[in-house]
């Protein structure tokens, strides 16, 4: 009888070790998942932002070059 419980102890241990595992990595690839996300909108953001500062200097540029003409 107590030969039994030993093997059922232990077995259990090790199904609740399994278990634990697999819910650890379940949040670990969600956490993953999250990070990269994250960085996908980072990229975008930072993509967006030059185009506009590109812009910025373009249309700068065009009214400087305006107002020299027209000075001259």
């Amino acid at each position: 009888m107590t030969a039994f419980m030993f093997k059922a102890f232990g077995i259990g241990s090790i199904v609740a070790a399994i278990l634990l595992i697999v819910a650890l990595l379940k949040q670990l690839v969600i956490m993953f998942g999250f990070l990269l996300g994250l960085l996908k909108f980072a990229i975008i953001l930072i993509f967006v932002l030059i185009v506009v500062l590109i812009l910025v200097a373009i249309f700068t540029t065009r009214a400087r070059r305006r107002r020299e003409e027209q000075g001259l």
